[in-house]
């Protein structure tokens, strides 16, 4: 085989086979072909498009590219959920607690944040001591005990992917269907979970911005999910504001602990009792969404989830303490409130404007070396759909450096869009994409 004609091949749109494609994730993988010809390879897709076949045996690829993690020591069915990115997604947090409440093994391999906020792994080190450094057998052990660990991202999982995401994002083919989805589930499959559960976010917080790309893409994950045997669902939620009231790492803890109390806000509830419901539905531990309804609300009535947390916190090092004692988080030096120069009701935030905001505080990664600030952050107070009257807040910064603050400001108060006109407050969970098909709400 030669990579030149596997090129001109896919540029006239033909399909290519899974020995041609296993070839081209090979070669590139181990540096036999060149940057400039997957690159020219890469833009062929990005027009010509693949087929459901081409992006699973792609997808497959890559997973077989490094290192696959072997579930088979834990007991049961193992579930998993994944998030498409978003500003204020603590979800991980709650479902992690409820679903392992209810027996169900929950194995996570979780990544650090890269933009606007820091990732799961991030929030959870808010709690002094806590580390995803565990063994292989530490992480089978404590799944087994109390059904659920997080490790961090082994550095040769879905080696592949790294490599061709890095080219898609300096030669403008990052925006395929085909090229995403596989990206996505090549890391999930390699993850080793019999269940995936996709949190598939549109809005302005989100890399698809509208319903129907979020459909497309859904779709595409869900049949490569159920194409090499794992059960795969997507649930479709709303990104055109931030998820919750809180936006930071220390702050986004303390509201899953609230959360997990019964105090959450309903658009994290919404989302965070939709997702672990097909989770349970998944590994059978649940015949229907509204049996999985209330069993997940008895983990949090009982208070089954909340001890959940703190014995998961424990177990990987941290001090579970500050799960009875939100109070002990660090608190910033400098809090101020952001005040409505207008009267009107909340039309649009702009969330990736948000989270911005949160970044320029400390509360994200502009490069790998950067250092998090876990304390900094925004209480959302006004949200789409709310009324404002001039000098009420919007929201509340809080920081640890002047300077920051005042670059935060003009980004947090751009971020909010007003109308004379009442708003609906928008639905937060949108749809449920199956292997089955597609239901919106």
């Amino acid at each position: 085989m030669r990579m030149y004609d596997l090129i001109t091949k896919k540029k006239h749109g033909e399909t290519l086979t899974k020995e041609e494609i296993e070839f081209i994730v090979d070669g590139f993988t181990n540096e036999q072909i060149p940057d400039y010809q997957m690159s020219a390879f890469l833009m062929s897709v990005y027009f010509k498009g693949m087929s459901l076949q081409e992006t699973i045996d792609l997808t497959m690829a890559m997973v077989h590219s490094g290192d696959e993690l072997d579930l088979s020591p834990i007991e049961g069915k193992k579930a998993d959920k994944h998030s498409t990115g978003g500003v204020g997604d603590k979800t991980s947090l709650i479902i992690g607690p409820m679903v392992a409440a209810l027996g169900v093994p929950v194995a996570k391999m979780s990544g650090r944040g890269l933009g606007h906020t820091g990732g799961t792994i991030d929030k959870l080190e808010s709690f002094p001591g806590f580390s995803v450094s565990l063994s292989e057998q530490q992480f089978f052990d404590n799944i087994n005990r109390m059904k659920l660990a997080i490790i961090g991202q082994t550095a040769n999982l879905a080696p592949a992917d790294k490599k061709i995401y890095a080219l898609r994002d300096v030669t403008a083919t990052v925006d395929n269907y085909s090229l995403i989805a596989s990206s996505i589930m090549s890391k999930k499959i390699a993850a080793g979970s019999d269940v995936i559960v996709l949190d598939v976010k549109c809005g302005s917080g989100a890399f698809m911005k509208t319903i129907d790309e979020a459909v497309e893409l859904a779709k595409i994950m869900v049949n490569i999910g159920h194409g090499v045997g794992r059960t795969t669902y997507a649930v479709l939620s709303d990104m055109s504001q931030p998820l919750g009231n809180y936006v930071g790492n220390a702050l986004e803890v303390k509201e899953a602990i609230e959360a997990l109390k019964g105090n959450g806000p309903k658009d994290l509830m919404d989302s965070c009792m939709t997702l672990a419901s097909y989770m349970l539905l998944g590994v059978g531990r649940a015949a229907s969404v509204q049996e999985a309804e209330d069993l997940l609300e008895s983990t949090i009535k009982d208070g089954s989830a909340l001890n959940k947390l703190a014995e998961f916190v424990e177990a990987q090092g941290g001090d579970a303490s500050y799960v009875w004692h939100p109070e002990k988080f660090p608190k910033t030096v400098f809090c101020e409130e952001i005040i409505s120069a207008e009267d009107g009701y909340v039309s649009e935030i702009l969330t990736d404007e948000i989270g911005i905001t949160s970044l320029l505080l400390g509360g994200g990664r502009e490069t790998k070396e950067s250092e998090i600030d876990l304390s900094v952050g925004i209480r959302i107070r006004k949200k789409v759909g709310s009324y404002v009257r001039k000098g009420e807040s919007l929201a509340r910064l809080h920081a640890n450096d002047l300077d920051k603050l005042r670059a935060a400001k003009p980004r947090l108060l751009n971020a909010y869009h007003f109308s004379e006109t009442r708003i609906e407050e928008p639905k937060h969970v949108l749809g449920i994409v199956t292997k089955d098909g597609v239901t919106l709400f």
